[in-house]
């Protein structure tokens, strides 16, 4: 009776079912969160109770973001991000079909060594290269962020492209030699469109890590302050603007959401496909 008990509730409620409602439920609560504060006004976003819906509506917050100097922050995100981003893809890219395809001596250590970079912390290295940039005069600037973003960014890159290189056939390869296609007309032709999805993931990963880095960003850029510093920056010793710190999170989000939706098939694919073949 027990036994059948059992299973008659489980036709009723499918705990896989119900545990990723939570899980989802956990993770959209806080981003609903900042989207309404957002749009209250200074007095409502710590009011007691608390609002659950803005009332009235604002967008005093938004135009105090901005005014405190947002857009600078975004642009500098930008092209930091989007620079950094294309540095990892054409390096990885590269040397993920080196070590993917190619027959070359040392390439289990080498993968040891990408992936012990990868999980590095970034702490343990922030006075070295606060000096190494101080003497070649590069703090304050792009270079100051874009290159070490593109050297903490790249092994993941490569781990990730490597495996997708991994799973194409070589007589494809072949063939177009055959035919007389050269090496790069080989790689641009055949080879690169397959691994579209990996490079979109590892672009989309990259972009991201970047948008949101915070120590780095804080260490050697002063001037071209990014998103997060741009942020922890707003209000003063006496003032706590949680309202701008909303409105400039969601703004902060929205590129990275829209990258989601827009490559989510891709991103899927190429997660899946390292976890089969890496």
């Amino acid at each position: 009776m027990r036994r059948r008990k059992r299973r008659g509730w489980r036709r009723y409620i499918n705990l896989p079912y119900v545990g990723s409602f939570f899980i989802t439920l956990f993770i959209l609560l806080p981003m609903y969160w900042m989207l309404a504060s957002s749009f209250k006004t200074q007095s409502n976003v710590g009011a007691s109770p608390p609002q659950y819906f803005p009332n009235p509506i604002s967008t005093s917050s938004y135009h105090s973001a901005f005014n405190d100097g947002f857009g600078g922050y975004i642009a500098n995100s930008l092209i930091i991000a989007i620079c950094s981003t294309a540095l990892v893809l054409v390096f990885g890219t590269f040397a993920g079909y080196a070590l993917g395809r190619l027959p070359m001596r040392g390439k289990y250590p080498v993968m040891i060594s990408l992936l012990m970079i990868s999980v590095f912390p970034e702490i343990a290295v922030v006075a070295p290269l606060y000096l190494i940039l101080k003497d070649v005069g590069w703090l304050n600037s792009y270079q100051a962020l874009i290159f070490p973003y593109t050297a903490f960014n790249l092994p993941f890159a490569i781990w990730i492209l490597r495996n997708y290189f991994l799973g194409i056939s070589l007589s494809m390869e072949e063939s177009a030699r055959i035919d007389g296609a050269g090496s790069l007309r080989t790689l641009w032709s055949i080879v690169f469109p397959q691994v579209r999805p990996g490079v979109f993931t590892a672009g989309v990963f990259t972009f991201t890590a970047c948008w949101t880095e915070f120590l780095m960003a804080l260490s050697f850029d002063f001037g071209k302050k990014t998103i997060p510093v741009g942020i922890a920056s707003f209000g003063s010793q006496f003032t706590v603007p949680y309202g701008a710190y909303f409105a400039a999170s969601v703004i902060a989000v929205v590129p990275i959401a829209i990258l989601v939706l827009v490559f989510r098939k891709a991103v899927v694919s190429g997660l899946t496909s390292g976890a089969v073949k890496g």
